[in-house]
């Protein structure tokens, strides 16, 4: 199983939100930093957010993006990506990957042309509360089925997905562990987000065979030490 240490970024600090809420922020210090920080305590793979561009604000987070990428792990970049012209300056800065969320509900032709350019680097971001897509920084429900938008991009190529519910982001009260699992019932590679809090929900993650986790609030209050996540993945 993959983990993701997460760095969402906003107003160019590294920071933990609660429920996903603007106004419900913990600021956890430099993003490079931190990026360093899960880097030498043996990180693969980062998931880097712009959380000001996920609310419609700016953040200067490309500049922030092209310094953690010089730390020389992969990069996993999303928040904010809603046009060709923005995917293709998040690559420039540095991702290897983007995740695209708002778009695939309100832009489905983005979200086709991406994956025609740069297939298997695309990666969909469902973002789920109650069922349905959530959009716009999760400050919007669309008229989506999370579950059938999974099956949409599965159909059009996309083989991972970053699923969050949104319910539970950076609130450790548990993953959800059910939903992210029958999100995987569509065929797409999974990656868990939200609620994360001890080992145990790794290990129920892993039982059930999920192919990734983000890890957030838990790495950064200590409630998880990444090499003990290591070694249960």
């Amino acid at each position: 199983m993959k983990l993701y240490p997460a760095i969402d970024i906003l107003n160019g600090r590294a920071v933990r939100l609660m429920y996903g809420k603007r106004d419900a922020v913990t600021d956890y210090g430099d993003p490079v930093d931190c990026a360093r920080r899960w880097v030498d305590e043996g990180a693969e793979i980062l998931h880097v957010v712009d959380l000001s561009g996920a609310f419609g604000e700016e953040g200067g987070f490309e500049r922030v993006l092209e310094d953690i990428a010089r730390l020389g792990v992969p990069v996993q970049s999303g928040g904010g990506l809603r046009s060709m012209a923005e995917i293709h300056r998040r690559f420039r800065a540095g991702a290897d990957r983007v995740v695209l969320g708002t778009v695939c509900a309100e832009q489905p032709e983005v979200l086709y042309e991406a994956v025609q350019k740069y297939g298997a680097k695309i990666v969909a971001g469902i973002d789920a509360k109650d069922g349905r897509l959530a959009v716009r920084g999760w400050t919007q429900l669309a008229d989506k089925d999370a579950f059938e938008f999974g099956c949409e991009a599965k159909a059009l190529g996309i083989a991972d997905a970053v699923f969050t519910d949104v319910g539970r982001d950076g609130a450790l009260t548990g993953v959800n562990v059910a939903e992210t699992v029958r999100m995987g019932e569509t065929g797409l590679n999974v990656i868990a987000s939200g609620g994360v809090r001890d080992l145990e929900d790794l290990r129920a993650l892993k039982e059930q065979g999920v192919y990734g986790v983000i890890l957030g609030r838990a790495i950064y209050t200590g409630a998880i030490r990444l090499k003990d996540a290591f070694g249960v993945s």
